[in-house]
């Protein structure tokens, strides 16, 4: 146990969390055009408003999600039951043929510093991806039957956005260099989106397996 979470907990929400962070959404695809355009500074502080409406989600939806699961536990169920469905869903928009690929950006002109973090923080707030996340991921990997819910959703939503903000911090430095790379190997990004959807795929199989026993408990 780490505290009031366990190790698998733990360890299948940095799985779940670093799944979604490599697949291709509002976020990443915001700080990659910035930094491609505007530099590594400028994707750095786009990133920390990204974080900022994580912590945002992060609060509001454990916060809420605590006192629901109290007052309707079956309402419990089906968020582990729709957590597996997103995932299934995005798993398969990974998969599918076709799209653009996150690094092909064009020509951006600059913004202020106070721009960029607060475009961060909007795009972040306003991305479904995120609020599902919080309302549908977190909730799959909360021990119901144990104490202190509320710590845990907070426990593990600083698992999530430490992954999320390493991997971003990750790309944001490495954008530049990526997008060359990819510039004239298109069939590299078509295994991105096969590595990131077969990730997503596999982890929604896993939570899958335990709906039945949240519905018996």
């Amino acid at each position: 146990m780490t505290g009031l979470i366990s190790w698998s907990a733990a360890g299948g929400m940095a799985l779940a969390a670093l799944a979604m962070v490599l697949t291709p959404g509002p976020n990443m695809i915001y700080l990659v055009s910035r930094s491609i355009a505007q530099g590594r500074s400028a994707g750095l502080i786009s990133l920390a408003g990204t974080g900022l409406g994580f912590v945002i989600y992060m609060t509001m939806a454990n916060l809420g999600l605590a006192v629901v699961f109290e007052i309707v536990p079956w309402l419990y169920i089906g968020l582990k039951a729709l957590g597996v469905a997103y995932l299934g869903a995005l798993a398969w928009k990974a998969l599918r043929p076709g799209g653009s690929g996150v690094f092909e950006t064009g020509p951006l002109a600059p913004d202020s510093w106070w721009k960029l973090f607060r475009t961060g923080l909007v795009t972040n707030l306003l991305n479904p991806k995120a609020a599902v996340m919080y309302l549908a991921l977190i909730p799959q990997f909360i021990d119901a039957s144990g104490s202190g819910a509320i710590a845990q959703g907070f426990l593990l939503g600083g698992i999530q956005i430490l992954v999320s903000l390493l991997v971003n911090a990750c790309i944001v430095l490495a954008s530049g260099s990526i997008a060359g790379f990819l510039a004239g190997r298109p069939a590299w990004t078509l295994w991105q989106r096969r590595i990131t959807g077969s990730l997503l795929g596999l982890t929604a199989i896993l939570l899958a397996r335990d709906v039945p026993a949240a519905a018996r408990a």
